[in-house]
């Protein structure tokens, strides 16, 4: 899994550029939860398809990140959460056990 750090407001409009060629996964990820290091381990320990890029946010360094991301994506905040945004919108959503690679995939088709 080749994460890229999501470290700025601005990263997100370059996020929503490139869905339009290639779909863009957003894990939100709180270090502190055991819940969503166990999510994390999860995505990580699963065969990540080559057509997506992975983007990491760390909630507790970069909480204003995410709340421009709930207001951007008309999405509600969750932790852990994955956002999988195709053609600068959010297709798919999932938050704490709900989060597969499996489930990832099948939202490409």
């Amino acid at each position: 899994m080749n994460w890229n750090n999501l470290t700025a407001e601005n990263q997100l409009e370059e996020i929503k550029s490139k869905s339009v060629d290639v779909p863009q996964l957003i894990f939100k990820h709180s270090t502190r939860c055991a819940t969503s290091s166990m999510a994390k381990s999860r995505l990580e320990r699963a065969v990540a398809p080559g057509n997506i890029e992975f983007y990491y946010l760390d909630l507790l360094k970069y909480r204003n990140i995410s709340n421009k991301i709930e207001n951007d994506f008309m999405v509600h905040h969750e932790s852990p959460q994955v956002l999988l945004i195709r053609n600068g919108e959010c297709i798919y959503d999932e938050s704490h056990n709900g989060i597969s690679m499996d489930e990832i995939i099948q939202q490409l088709s």
